[in-house]
């Protein structure tokens, strides 16, 4: 962690997250193109579940994050017993937060939907998909809690195996589920759900079944079950910013479905085959970040503030570099991109113009991606959360609604505001960044 090269020790960290994150984005567009073909009213409803799914993810995410943090800054700083106190509370905490999350998400779903269309069709395809998805919630997130304490220590391949494990099998079970085989009957989208679920629950074992077999520095301790006070704030201290500023997307899907949906229900499902489009995307970029966040932390807890700028500047590069290939993917292959999830020349033809408006930004938002989760992985949660406010919330609704409504551009005000807000937002987590480093 402190004496490795930078860039070998970033590619050695991030390169299997990378990987798991692409296999993921895969499952992703994989898991939509089967549900596509069930039919554009069982796409609309997944594309409205999404924001709910993303707040489950969030929570665990933005959680892990948290114990990620507080465990490698503590390593880095030699002490173990209370690396592995953030361990252990945190595992405890977060299966408190999945069972909270499985009762509220299945039970508000029905309503949540009726906030964003009147068919029942695609309500009623939305709350059958909801029930099976969230009712693994706790497996969920017990998944990414145990993903987040096996990269803390630096064991990514461990985490690279039971992600690309779990995605795999989705992948394999979405077309038996969804359309029956011998003797599976026809599910339909709840078989979605159930595939989306077995692969969670398959993660999770893989990760309980190594923690056992193959022991790591940071164990859980039953002696340390119950966190203190001062280790729990610790953990929701960075942990709660870096929740919402994964939930934050939610919020924005939410704002913009209302948006679009006053013009057509065809574009609140663009939006959404773009939401499934960008995670092969963003995903990669979050691998490298994912694999910066220990290393950052750890020798951040040793003090090394030279190093620690290094790291930032090799990953920020890193970024980009994916964030380009994105920009170019959608300017050239934006047909095809849309393709994937439907025949409808004109969905294609809004999804189009749509994707290639959108990625002007990209390039962008590898600022505020690597400075966001640089600032997390230094335990500067608050300022990573302001850099997220302001690309989900701040910036971007307004600038929508005004561009959109005020200004007559109707949906493609909607596209335009993306770009608009990464170039603002690049500048101002630049200015952010170098503050909190300097405090």
């Amino acid at each position: 962690m402190r004496e490795r090269r930078v860039f070998p020790l970033l590619l050695s960290m991030s390169l299997p997250m990378v990987l798991s994150m692409l296999v993921s984005s895969l499952y992703n567009i994989v898991d939509s193109y089967f549900v596509a073909m069930i039919s554009e009213d069982s796409m609309t409803a997944l594309s409205l579940v999404f924001p709910m799914q993303n707040l489950v993810h969030s929570v665990a995410v933005g959680f892990g994050v948290g114990m990620n943090a507080v465990i490698a800054f503590h390593s880095g700083a030699g002490e173990r017993d209370k690396a592995d106190a953030a361990a252990t509370g945190g595992l405890l905490l977060a299966a408190i937060h999945g069972i909270l999350l499985t009762v509220f998400c299945i039970a508000f779903s029905p309503m949540f939907l009726r906030m964003f269309t009147s068919s029942e069709v695609i309500i009623d395809g939305g709350v059958r998909y909801s029930v099976v998805v969230f009712a693994f919630s706790l497996v969920n997130i017990l998944g990414i809690t145990f993903e987040k304490l096996f990269q803390s220590v630096g064991r990514m391949k461990v985490s690279m195996a039971a992600m690309m494990a779990g995605c795999i099998s989705n992948i394999i079970l979405d077309p038996v589920f969804i359309f029956g085989a011998g003797p599976v009957p026809a599910m339909g989208i709840e078989g979605a759900a159930l595939a989306t679920g077995l692969g969670q629950l398959l993660t999770l074992v893989i990760y309980i079944a190594v923690y056992y077999i193959s022991p790591m520095k940071v164990r859980i301790r039953r002696d340390m079950m119950v966190p203190g006070l001062k280790m729990a704030s610790r953990l929701y201290l960075i942990g709660i910013p870096a929740t919402l500023n994964l939930a934050l997307p939610s919020v924005l899907v939410s704002a913009l479905n209302a948006m679009l949906a006053s013009f057509s229900g065809v574009y609140t499902l663009v939006l959404g085959i773009y939401y499934k489009l960008q995670t092969f995307l963003y995903l990669p970029a979050s691998g490298f970040v994912q694999g910066m966040r220990p290393v950052i932390g750890y020798n951040y807890g040793a003090g090394d503030m030279g190093r620690v700028k290094r790291i930032f500047t090799v990953v920020l590069i890193m970024c980009a570099v994916i964030m380009l290939a994105g920009t170019l993917l959608s300017a050239v292959f934006p047909a095809s991109l849309i393709g994937i999830f439907t025949e409808n020349p004109d969905t294609i033809s809004i999804g189009v113009t749509a994707l290639r408006t959108i990625s002007i930004g990209f390039i962008f938002s590898s600022v505020s991606v690597a400075s966001s989760g640089a600032l997390e992985g230094l335990g500067k949660g608050i300022s990573s959360l302001m850099i997220s406010l302001l690309r989900y919330i701040v910036v971007i609704i307004p600038v929508a609604f005004l561009l959109c409504f005020g200004l007559g551009m109707g949906p493609d005000g909607v596209w335009s505001a993306f770009w608009i807000t990464e170039i603002i937002a690049a500048a101002a987590s630049i200015a952010i960044y170098r503050k909190a480093i300097k405090q």
